[in-house]
């Protein structure tokens, strides 16, 4: 018994391990084959972004939790969707809330935050939108 399980132990141990701990590997260790590539996206087109502007409007008009908004440019086939994320705060004499958004573009994903503000006569303005930093 003691012998089938040292045999089927040295499929998992590579022999050098064992004897030359001290060794370290020079080169990166490689787990998969599949390159690893970084996904750039060209800075967003005007004509999306007024799409994504006007979804995020027509999302903080709505009152309730967890409402999101889809957004679609037919003419570049970018699309997304908009997601208020805070009830309304009040700044500057102002009615805000932040929003992120998504946007999906050919096999990259971008997402951006923002933040909307009502003005006096009700109307819903985007007061900034930037790409959103992951923390």
């Amino acid at each position: 018994m003691f012998g089938i399980a040292v045999a089927g132990s040295g499929c998992s141990y590579r022999l050098e391990s064992i004897f030359f701990k001290d060794k370290v590997s020079a080169g990166p260790e490689i787990t998969g084959s599949v390159p690893v590539k970084a996904v750039t996206v060209e800075p967003l087109a005007e004509a999306d972004l007024v799409h994504v502007r006007a979804a995020a409007l027509d999302a903080m008009g709505r009152s309730g939790k967890d409402i999101s908004q889809p957004w679609e440019n037919p003419s570049t086939g970018a699309r997304g969707m908009v997601t208020p994320l805070s009830h309304a705060y009040e700044t500057d004499g102002q009615t805000c809330r932040d929003f992120l958004a998504s946007y999906v573009w050919k096999r990259a994903e971008v997402w951006m935050q923002g933040e909307a503000c009502r003005f006096a006569e009700g109307k819903w303005e985007i007061r900034s939108m930037k790409p959103w930093k992951r923390s």
